[in-house]
């Protein structure tokens, strides 16, 4: 197994309260992704978590190619994916496939579901003819729970989490070797959710040795990481990656104050258990402000907070990156 995916220095900026004419300057720049780095190994499952807006899903389509980033490099089987050419970019991210958050509006309305997988399948040239395509496709229908039937339905004939499959079946009839799932089953109910999950989690194991599929698994609930990632989850807020290590140390034994916040108001399932207060002040600047990103709102923030911004580096335990002057 060798070294998939590798993001180094990876920073995507939207320009912010542009008025007036076309060439007016932006006021200041939303770092949506800022300097984030990382790397995923063949077969390997790497986690993303973080809140709402913590440019989750902007670094999933920056390094797809759905957002043009600011600076940074994205090496996927040590090519520069921003370097290629049109023609090596359609071969290459090929190989990379995403699932939308929401099936539904990633989907064609007009289009059956035979006729999206069909036109995947000629877009990128795979199957010699009719009868290779129509076996791939069949084939793909079973790994996802579908029956041939529904290849002549439309996406809105379909229950909520027959339309995530239907998005999971898009994307693996690529046979890629990233698939980036981008909060998966948030817009499902929890009984489906877990059925979703499951079938991710079957797929896994089976691409991983068919295929040596990797994942990218991005989501804001720290249950679902530490069932789908075992080895490594990055945690994200305003854009930077504040802590990465393997997932059970992230949940049983969090170093950065962030984490530890979003651990504390995540829901319980025992009505008995009595939940700790928040870690952080409620309130989140626009505008990231000097020094560490949380330190107006981090009750063991200190004067080195406000003034040094805080590496990721090493601590404690081995293979425990945190971004914090003080961690936990």
């Amino acid at each position: 197994m060798g070294l998939l995916l590798d993001v180094k220095g990876l920073k995507t900026y939207f320009p912010m309260g542009k008025k007036g004419l076309l060439f007016t300057k932006p006021k200041y720049y939303l770092r949506a992704v800022d300097g984030v780095s990382f790397s995923i190994e063949e077969g390997e499952t790497f986690g993303v978590a973080g809140e709402v807006g913590s440019g989750k899903t902007t670094l999933a389509r920056t390094i797809i190619g759905l957002y043009k980033p600011h600076e940074g490099e994205v090496y996927f089987e040590g090519k520069n994916l921003f370097k290629l050419s049109r023609e090596e970019q359609r071969k290459t991210k090929g190989k990379i496939q995403l699932i939308f958050s929401n099936p539904y509006t990633s989907l064609n309305p007009r289009m059956t579901l035979g006729s999206m997988l069909k036109e995947v399948l000629q877009w990128y040239k795979i199957g010699s003819d009719e009868s290779e395509r129509m076996e791939i496709t069949l084939e793909t229908l079973t790994d996802v729970g579908l029956e041939p039937h529904h290849l002549v339905r439309y996406p809105h004939e379909f229950s909520g989490g027959q339309r995530q499959r239907l998005a999971i079946a898009r994307a693996l009839i690529m046979r890629p070797k990233l698939l980036i799932c981008d909060e998966p089953t948030i817009a499902l109910d929890e009984s489906v959710k877990a059925a979703v999950l499951n079938l991710l989690k079957e797929l896994q194991k089976t691409m991983k040795e068919k295929f040596g599929m990797s994942y990218l698994f991005i989501s804001n609930d720290l249950g679902e990481l530490r069932y789908m990632s075992k080895k490594q989850t990055a945690m994200m807020h305003m854009g930077k990656i504040v802590e990465i290590c393997p997932t059970k140390d992230l949940i049983e034994s969090p170093q950065h104050p962030y984490t530890e916040h979003l651990l504390r108001v995540l829901p319980l399932p025992d009505p008995k258990i009595k939940m700790r207060p928040p870690l952080l002040k409620a309130e989140k600047p626009l505008v990231p402000p000097p020094g560490c990103l949380l330190h107006p709102r981090c009750p063991y923030a200190k004067s080195k907070c406000s003034i040094e911004e805080p590496q990721l580096l090493e601590r404690l335990e081995k293979g425990h990156y945190v971004a914090c002057h003080f961690p936990l």
